[in-house]
């Protein structure tokens, strides 16, 4: 990343705008959201159960969160691994937004704990269950967020002209980016795992022994189609010139990737005899087409090389691709998950509020640092937004 400075510059901009106004009221409602959770414990705020211990602030802020925040990992991946220089501008932009997804991913769990003021239980050695799937996807989120800050911090350092300081991490960066590198494969193929523990709780169309693999897999290709969709929002609203020549092979890794996890999706439902499930008129088969069907749409969308150069099918095909993975995940742990009569679980309007103010929070800190910090790539003709 030692040449990454020459390569992006501030967006600059007013910070106070219609947008940021927005966010910040939205995240002030769900700091009052917050502050009754914590007074008043849970029941006050959520429908979470003994049958639903696991809502959307789990389900969707970290669940599906880390999973939309996967784009910095994916993007490192062709850069740091495959030695795709190439993509070096996408790096940055990808790990702010990774940055973010995972930081509030691991709030949200301290959030939805009920004895939230043990947390800290998780990391001490008298209390780690080593043998626990939720102990390594802690242990391996919180210190993947550690490592994407350290990552990161080349930004900061060349703002504040902290040049010598830079030097000295660029010598031991390749180490950070090699955790950074590992890290999310094993949390993520593991949230996957989550699933697996919970038996025939969960619809046999996402109950199987190859979880880990498709969690994986999905949560590299939505990396890509987030970094798709950042790449289309950011270049409309700040009136930049879209960079489809770097979304166009990537793109096309993006469908290698989807293409080998539809391979495997739908060769286990095969072997395990279990696709039956999807023919029967139900709600959770109806979901389960639903899901698939986003997968499958990159692949109209963007399939031929003419289509990738069209920014507006870019932005559907990873607006497809992260709706794809919100309904697996979604899938599995909620729709297709029934823990016995007499239970249900449909999330509160503060549940709401709050997942929308942590959304609020990521636009709200991209806008800021995108305009204040060398994020973007550096565009020499472009028209600076005021809005």
């Amino acid at each position: 990343m030692a040449h990454s400075q020459h390569l992006a510059a501030p967006v600059g901009g007013r910070l106070l705008n219609n947008a940021t106004l927005v966010a910040g009221v939205l995240i002030a409602i769900m700091a009052a959201v917050l502050l009754a959770r914590f007074i008043f414990g849970l029941g006050a705020v959520t429908h979470l159960n003994d049958g639903y211990p696991f809502g959307i602030w789990i389900v969707v802020d970290v669940v599906i969160g880390s999973a939309f925040a996967c784009g910095g990992f994916s993007v490192a991946m062709l850069v740091y691994i495959f030695n795709r220089g190439e993509y070096h501008p996408l790096v940055r932009p990808a790990l702010l937004a990774s940055l973010f997804g995972y930081t509030l991913a691991g709030i949200s769990v301290i959030i939805d704990l009920g004895r939230y003021v043990n947390f800290w239980h998780i990391y001490w050695p008298g209390y780690a269950n080593i043998n626990s799937v939720m102990f390594e996807v802690a242990v391996c989120i919180t210190a993947y967020v550690a490592v994407m800050w350290i990552e990161f911090a080349p930004v900061f350092l060349e703002k504040f002209g902290l040049h010598d300081i830079r030097k000295k991490l660029d010598k031991a960066l390749f180490v950070v980016v090699a955790l950074g590198t590992l890290l999310p494969m094993m949390h993520q193929s593991s949230i996957g795992t989550l699933l697996v523990v919970m038996g025939t709780q969960v619809n046999p169309l996402w109950q199987t022994q190859m979880l880990p693999l498709i969690y994986l897999l999905t949560a590299i290709s939505m990396g890509y189609g987030v970094v798709l969709f950042e790449s289309c929002v950011a270049a409309s609203g700040y009136r930049r010139k879209i960079e489809t020549h770097l979304l166009d092979p990537m793109a096309k890794v993006m469908l290698g990737v989807l293409a080998a996890y539809l391979v495997v999706r739908f060769g286990d439902l095969l072997v395990r005899g279990a696709l039956g499930e999807a023919f029967k008129p139900t709600f959770v088969a109806l979901s389960f087409w639903v899901e698939n069907f986003c997968f499958a749409a990159p692949f109209l969308l963007i399939g031929n090389a003419a289509a990738r150069r069209n920014p507006a099918k870019l932005f559907l095909a990873g607006v497809a691709i992260m709706f794809g993975g919100v309904f697996l995940r979604l899938n599995g742990f909620l729709i297709g998950y029934d823990t016995g009569p007499g239970w249900n679980y449909f999330p509160s309007a503060p549940e709401l509020l709050v997942t929308i103010g942590m959304f609020s929070i990521e636009v709200l800190g991209y806008i800021v640092i995108t305009r204040t910090f060398p994020v973007l790539p550096r565009e020499e003709a472009y028209i600076k937004a005021h809005a």
